[in-house]
């Protein structure tokens, strides 16, 4: 049906009852490809032109409506990790909500996190101004402490970020797996990721992996006395 023009000033509605739109459509298809600006138009009930008027292509819809997913996404982490006691707390936190909100979301997650991806694109820029950023500023209060030993916080927060996105996208991919409780293979797995990070900042990494592993043992062996 043919939409009635909308009073001055209601251009922000519109722009989001458009990103609503093409959000259920993402979800009814499951394929980027399979949504078109005609079809938005047409169940917004407008004409295309009035869709650009708000985003320059189809690419920037899309951008718009990933951008969106992660300021949710962000949300939930802040949200979860908000009563944590100490630092170390908060990234677990952050990690186990990032994990179970891609699990609760998993149409979404796949098209924002696995679709194909366009350097200085609106979603590359989210991914440096929320949910990752908080990540970020998590490491840098660990390094601040001594918990962590690089220099880097970005490269460390990427590794721990590529740890959550294989743990979410193998649980949304093959559910039918013998993870057991969800929850605790996750919490195991990120710990894991946040352990070896610790421990690769004690060790030589360029010496022998058995000579590393050897010394280990006599840390476990000391610490057990």
């Amino acid at each position: 049906m043919k939409r009635r023009r909308a009073p001055r000033g209601s251009g922000e509605q519109l722009r989001e009852e458009i990103l609503d739109v093409t959000t259920d459509l993402l979800l009814e298809t499951g394929y980027a490809k399979a949504v078109s600006i005609r079809a938005v138009a047409q169940r917004v009930g407008v004409t295309p032109p009035s869709i650009y008027l708000h985003f320059a292509d189809k690419d920037a819809l899309l951008d718009a409506v990933c951008v969106r997913y992660f300021e949710k996404l962000d949300q939930e982490m802040q949200n979860l990790s908000a009563g944590a006691p100490s630092p170390i707390e908060v990234l677990r936190a952050q990690g186990l909500a990032y994990v179970r909100f891609a699990v609760k979301t998993p149409e979404l997650y796949r098209i924002a996190t696995m679709g194909e991806g366009r350097p200085g694109s609106d979603v590359d820029m989210m991914l440096n101004t929320s949910a990752f950023v908080h990540l970020r500023n998590s490491v840098e209060q660990l390094m601040a402490d001594g918990v962590f030993s690089s220099t880097d916080p970005t490269a460390i927060a990427l590794r721990l970020w590529t740890a959550a996105h294989g743990v979410a996208a193998m649980l949304i991919s093959r559910p039918y797996l013998p993870w057991g409780d969800t929850e605790e293979f996750t919490d195991r797995v990120l710990r894991a990721v946040v352990v070896g990070e610790i421990v690769s900042g004690t060790v030589d990494l360029s010496a022998n992996p058995q000579e590393n592993l050897t010394m280990l043992k006599g840390l476990l062996h000391e610490r057990h006395r």
